[in-house]
């Protein structure tokens, strides 16, 4: 949507907050304008403050908050000195206990307002770790020449620009500690021009570095990048292409982490989807397991399984489960996961699942339950798809209330299930980002 910045009037003003939008930013509604709905950022509802508009549309403003006149009892000091100018979090100025709140107000609004329904019961929010727990992500490296220094971290409030990180505190420790001194190396490199991002995965038992370079390195670079692996205990690879060309820059070590409770290990490659937040994970999967309620005798069919993070826990349980991915390398490592987990009742498929799929094999074999985790754009694809007269039970794992609820209004209101119950979890704590569970059955 354009943004016409030539209008904007600087002058603070002051307003009322009533709600808190989908992305962590106050609402408020200018009596001046209109009653023209705001979007305030650093603002919680309740509160009064005076806001500084940042940009305007036809539709809606966007102002950033300046001063907090009356602050709300649920405002808390943010723990990061960076919270306000990195967008990695949104909500640390908001009590942890609160944020799930917002995020399951979220969910509940998306699906009476989009899908047209609503949960016969609401879940208790699922909340795990809520710092250090990122063992995931990807910093953006920029060396700035006005401040002659290479700045690695997540993108500021205004994307153009990368955040100046000392820390971060989401982070696991051992990365999110050593971000200056991350940002510090690079900063000696030869190549230190030609590296546009670096991407973090942690296992159980090592940590890799994956470095994006569109220049080939320095026999120097090399080195030193060799050197700062040994010194900081990471594996460090190298991304001078595609995804195809990743590789370790010297000695391998196997990425995995373990899922105790079900006595399964899965194991990674550097780039691939793992669940960022390790215990709400487990936490996660237990709880999608005690609502699907598999049976021993039963055939199941996980959708979006990735590297097999619901299948294998579920292949302790059930008689069969198929797991089903469009990327055909995380089903490659899915199969030797299972291997490896010597669990033979459990076989995966790699099929696009936007396309249509009816004369699959997987497709046109019998199953009693579903579960699916697909990415933010939903599973409306392949819903039409399935038979799905013939599942008793179908959980459903979001990381899009949106697309929850449009999914959601299908199966209830054209398929004939109810929306037997729904809840948040909280996934990404300190972000607006809503993920959730949601179980239905055939009436």
């Amino acid at each position: 949507m354009a943004r016409h910045r030539s209008r904007i009037d600087r002058t603070p003003f002051q307003t009322d907050i009533s709600d808190l939008s989908h992305d962590g930013r106050g609402v408020a509604r200018r009596e001046g304008e209109g009653g023209k709905v705001t979007f305030v950022s650093g603002a919680l509802p309740g509160e009064v403050v005076m806001a500084e508009q940042t940009a305007r549309s036809r539709h809606f403003d966007e102002a950033r908050t300046v001063e907090v006149l009356q602050p709300s009892p649920d405002r808390v000091q943010p723990r990061c000195p960076h919270f306000g100018v990195c967008a990695g979090c949104v909500l640390q100025h908001l009590a942890e206990d609160q944020q799930i709140v917002a995020k399951q107000r979220v969910l509940m609004d998306n699906l009476q307002r989009i899908g047209h329904v609503q949960p016969q019961t609401v879940l208790p929010p699922l909340v795990g770790d809520s710092w250090g727990y990122r063992r995931k992500g990807r910093f953006s490296v920029r060396r700035v020449e006005k401040k002659d220094k290479t700045l690695v971290g997540f993108r500021e409030q205004d994307p153009r620009f990368v955040a100046d990180l000392s820390q971060c505190l989401t982070v696991i420790p051992e990365i999110g500690g050593r971000v200056a001194d991350l940002s510090a190396f690079v900063e000696t490199l030869d190549g230190k021009r030609d590296i546009p991002q670096i991407e973090f995965i942690a296992g159980d038992q090592a940590i890799a570095l994956t470095v994006r370079h569109l220049q080939p390195l320095s026999d120097a670079d090399r080195a030193a990048w060799q050197a700062f692996g040994e010194q900081y205990g990471f594996v460090i690879y190298l991304q001078p292409g595609g995804l195809d060309t990743v590789h370790p820059l010297t000695a391998e070590k196997p990425l995995s982490f373990r899922l105790a409770p079900w006595d399964v290990e899965l194991a990674f490659r550097p780039l691939d989807f793992i669940q960022v937040n390790a215990n709400l994970n487990e936490k996660m999967i237990a709880l999608a397991l005690e609502l699907l309620q598999p049976g021993p005798d039963e055939r199941v069919l996980d959708l979006f399984c990735g590297l097999g993070n619901f299948t294998l826990p579920l292949a302790r349980r059930v008689r069969e489960v198929v797991g089903v991915e469009g990327d055909a390398g995380l089903v490659a490592r899915a199969r030797e996961n299972a291997e490896r987990n010597q669990l033979a009742n459990a076989s995966f498929h790699a099929a696009d699942l936007t396309q249509d799929q009816r004369q699959a094999s997987w497709m046109r074999e019998g199953f009693d339950k579903l579960l699916l985790d697909p990415p933010r754009s939903g599973a409306i694809d392949v819903l039409q798809q399935l038979p799905l007269k013939k599942f008793k039970r179908i959980v459903y794992v979001s990381c899009h209330p949106g697309s929850l609820a449009r999914d959601a209004g299908y199966l209830v209101n054209e398929q004939g299930f109810t929306l037997v119950s729904a809840g948040a979890m909280d996934m990404f704590p300190h972000t607006a980002h809503v993920e959730s569970i949601a179980v239905f059955e055939r009436r």
